[in-house]
């Protein structure tokens, strides 16, 4: 059977979301979710890279990779497509977007080794979707990310003037938190699910 892309655009925010369900990109998912401004850029960053590298790979692997047999090689393909890309989209922010630049800092070029993105360009493959759907998968699984990491923020927000143990403070409440919203997200599993 084959699966709409819009079903699969729903399941990849929500109940398939990368990092609730996979928990996929979690080193900067921990890191940035400080501020909500910082959070939404990144999420912005993050779906725009995983909507051009998925339409990238998906490509080269279907063009090259398998009539040529090297299907092997897809890692290696995969990665140096992801690092070429965020390496352009670092260019054109510090170039126009010198605030964002400062404010993403190191964690912009940490984009290329977010394991979320080239989880999406494997999953597209493994689950031989088309590239409508893997359009449709890359883009809700950014705009899932997105969604975490900005209700992560707010929660990180909103507790920062709280008193709050202290081993638990930074990654320890974090941590929970992403816990509790991962089982909240579970709640959604029961409308679609995606395999």
């Amino acid at each position: 059977m084959t699966l709409n892309p819009f079903v699969i655009f729903f399941a990849a925010i929500f109940t398939n979301n990368m990092i609730l369900s996979n928990f996929l990109g979690m080193c900067s998912f921990i890191a940035v979710s400080n501020e909500i401004k910082t959070s939404f850029s990144l999420g912005e960053a993050v779906t725009f890279v995983l909507g051009f590298t998925s339409i990238i790979n998906y490509l080269i692997y279907h063009k090259i990779l398998v009539p040529l047999n090297l299907e092997y090689l897809r890692y290696i393909v995969f990665i140096i497509v992801i690092a070429s890309f965020v390496q352009l989209v670092e260019m054109i922010i510090d170039r126009y977007f010198e605030t964002l630049y400062y404010t993403l800092g190191v964690f912009l070029p940490l984009i290329t080794v977010n394991c979320a993105i080239l989880g999406v360009s494997l999953f597209m493959i493994i689950r031989d979707y088309s590239l409508i759907q893997s359009v449709a998968f890359s883009i809700g699984s950014g705009l899932g990310w997105t969604l975490a990491i900005v209700a992560m923020a707010g929660i990180r927000q909103k507790i920062k003037k709280n008193p709050i143990p202290k081993g638990l403070e930074g990654p320890g409440i974090t941590l929970i938190i992403t816990g509790i919203m991962a089982l909240a997200f579970i709640g959604f599993s029961g409308i679609v699910q995606i395999q």
